[in-house]
């Protein structure tokens, strides 16, 4: 396989998306609610777990291939890619514990760091190569 690391990180993503989409699809069916969140938090907690790594993943996913296929850093590459799961995880779970009123779970808060840092760091990677290697 060329491209390893995109692989590891796709398919654990892939996992995680399935994951999330049963467990909103049980909210769903809880709650009998075809559209909508119907004001439900553990609904509405699922749905975002689901619908905020659709969203992040992809352009992490997209990034790491481009490096990756760029030759950069075989391990610095998976320690993101590792950050970016990990922070993935911690963010769903998060999602779903308990909350004060005003204060985030730390796990959240985790998520929320790891998965900007991780965006920060390969996006600024790759323009760096880019304007270093391919102009």
């Amino acid at each position: 396989m060329t491209l390893p690391v995109t692989a590891f990180v796709a398919a654990v993503c892939a996992l995680l998306l399935l994951l999330t989409a049963v467990m909103t699809v049980r909210q769903r069916l809880r709650l009998g609610a075809a559209f909508g969140d119907h004001g439900d938090a553990r609904l509405i907690s699922a749905s975002r777990a689901h619908g905020n790594l659709a969203e992040h993943a992809p352009i992490v996913v997209i990034l790491l291939g481009l490096l990756e296929s760029a030759r950069a850093n075989h391990m610095v590459l998976m320690a993101f890619g590792a950050l970016f799961v990990i922070g993935r995880i911690a963010h769903i779970v998060g999602l779903h514990a308990p909350v004060e009123p005003g204060k985030p779970p730390v796990t959240r808060q985790i998520g929320v760091a790891a998965t900007w840092i991780t965006l920060l760091a390969l996006g600024g990677w790759t323009l760096w190569l880019l304007a270093t290697v391919n102009l």
